[in-house]
């Protein structure tokens, strides 16, 4: 299995400027149909916090965060910033739910820059080392398909983030690569995030409720989760780039809630 093991900026400025605006609409459309999905599932509203347009996309970086609520949703974000006429855009789709149950949260990010990149995890909300039965109903049953996918995809190099902070919030399950902007890799992605959100939602409508005396600590443990990738992310020096660190601040509060205006679920 190759690997890739650089920064995103090293990645983006040790490759040739081009136009990715085709890909970025792909990966658009692709978010968009797997939002659709948790739309229809869930009962949300948008943030006030959300930001609907920002820079100076198409002509130049840019970007849109919307962030919605709901009774259980603490935090949904459906976002993208970048510069894609000039190879780079990074877009997200993650669900934070609130403490009614116990299910991980939904990941997904998609990346050009300008290969393509992508993420998904079922981001682990307890310690899994300590919660073996939370491991063995939604990671270990994952093993196989994991494995295969490593497997049955040469044009899929795995991603190695250089920030031992990163490594340490993924599971066992994650899914990081980078790979070539051909349209059947772009397939590939698809049909595996569609799967891997139908999954999810399957677990949303079997779990049961989280006991009431356990709810509190578990929406703290979300916060500090959500707030630590939101803040320590290395991809936040591309927001610094193009539109300067006080919006970068505020576009990484928008990212976890720090401004929110809508409660959180209990």
């Amino acid at each position: 299995m190759k690997e890739t093991l650089q920064h995103v900026e090293q990645m983006l400025d040790g490759s040739p400027v081009v136009d990715v605006t085709e890909t970025f609409e792909q990966f658009r459309g692709m978010l968009a149909a797997l939002k659709a999905k948790i739309d229809a599932r869930f009962e949300l509203t948008a943030d006030p916090s959300s930001l609907d347009a920002y820079g100076t996309y198409p002509d130049g970086p840019g970007g849109r965060i919307e962030a919605y609520s709901g009774p259980e949703v603490d935090w949904m974000v459906h976002s993208w910033l970048g510069d894609p006429a000039a190879s780079f855009a990074n877009l997200h789709l993650t669900v934070w739910l609130g403490p009614q149950v116990d299910v991980p949260h939904l990941g997904i990010a998609l990346l050009v820059w300008p290969e393509g990149w992508f993420y998904q995890d079922y981001i682990p909300r307890v310690n899994l080392v300590e919660r073996g039965d939370h491991y063995d109903r939604h990671y270990a049953p994952l093993d196989a398909d994991w494995l295969r996918f490593r497997e049955e995809n040469p044009d899929f190099t795995w991603f190695t983030s250089r920030a031992g902070f990163i490594r340490a919030g993924l599971s066992p399950n994650a899914y990081c690569y980078s790979f070539p902007r051909a349209r059947q890799n772009i397939d590939v992605v698809g049909e595996l995030l569609h799967a891997r959100v139908d999954r999810w939602l399957r677990w949303v409508d079997e779990a049961g409720p989280m006991p009431e005396a356990g709810r509190a600590a578990l929406a703290a443990t979300d916060l500090a989760i959500r707030r630590n990738i939101a803040e320590r992310d290395p991809a936040n020096v591309m927001g610094v780039r193009y539109f300067g660190q006080e919006l970068t601040d505020r576009l990484v509060r928008a990212l976890w809630g720090g401004d929110r205006g809508l409660p959180r679920p209990s």
